[in-house]
């Protein structure tokens, strides 16, 4: 009978348990990844026991702690912390989030934090975003026009402005780049060298449907290809993700809709 494991390197091992300095009757337990590429271990979970009375509310705030008062060897990312610049994206009791806008209440029992999964691991918390930046490069996330620029600025109707914010404010030009979407995916996890994934395509949306660009047709042949579009299957993992409640699957199923008129 096959057996199929983990190389042994890749096994992650129990670590250090670090508890509270001051016990408390609101204590929590944290579970985060650690790993270093300046040694040879493999990587571990520590567990830091935490007094929340000596902490804010949220995810972050803990990690915070644990980075200034506990271990200073902790590395994550982090620096709006209020949801807007997406760099605290990480895994929190098994779901893409941002540690910022996740309250620590919500989560039961012991508060498991992981960097995003199916990326190489920098250190720690910190996965390397090298392929998702060089996806959003490609497709040249920027305004496209061939007509003369106007003295001031090229205007926009309020209805065309919507198609981008959303009557609610979670239209496709609300994304943040966290990837919460692209690594919850199984297609972006199986081709990701070749499938641009949600972020990638929602932010190619956001170009297609800007009334002011005028690389519309040429966006689309760009986007023809087997891999970096048709390798998702609406699997929605992508949307039930994204901390800002926008809608990755909708805005790729209407770049396909539009690939069909085209071809018709």
């Amino acid at each position: 009978m096959a057996q199929f494991t983990l190389p042994k390197n890749s096994k992650v091992q129990k670590g250090n348990h670090f508890p509270a300095e001051n016990q408390g009757e609101n204590m929590k337990n944290f579970k985060l990844y650690r790993w270093s590429p300046d040694d040879e271990d493999n990587p571990r979970y520590d567990d830091f026991e935490i007094n929340l009375d000596e902490c804010g509310p949220m995810v972050l705030d803990a990690i915070i702690h644990v980075k200034d008062k506990v271990d200073s060897t902790l590395t994550f990312r982090r620096s709006c912390r209020e949801g807007i610049c997406g760099s605290c994206a990480m895994n929190i009791d098994g779901r893409n989030t941002l540690a910022c806008l996740k309250p620590i209440n919500e989560v039961k029992g012991d508060v498991k934090i992981t960097p995003l999964p199916h990326l190489p691991v920098v250190k720690d918390l910190v996965p390397d975003l090298s392929v998702p930046y060089a996806q959003l490069a490609s497709i040249q996330p920027w305004m496209k026009t061939e007509t003369e620029a106007p003295t001031r600025e090229r205007l926009q109707s309020p209805e065309d402005a919507e198609k981008l914010n959303g009557s609610d404010g979670k239209g496709p030009a609300g994304c943040i780049l966290c990837f919460c979407c692209s690594t919850s995916c199984p297609s972006y996890w199986w081709n990701g060298d070749k499938f641009l994934g949600p972020a990638i395509l929602l932010n190619a949306w956001r170009w297609i449907i800007d009334s002011r660009d005028e690389a519309t047709g040429e966006r689309l042949d760009e986007l023809e290809d087997p891999f970096k579009l048709y390798r998702c299957h609406t699997i929605m993992n992508c949307t039930n993700s994204c901390p800002k409640d926008l809608n990755p699957a909708k805005a790729i199923a209407e770049v396909k809709k539009l690939m069909v008129q085209k071809q018709g």
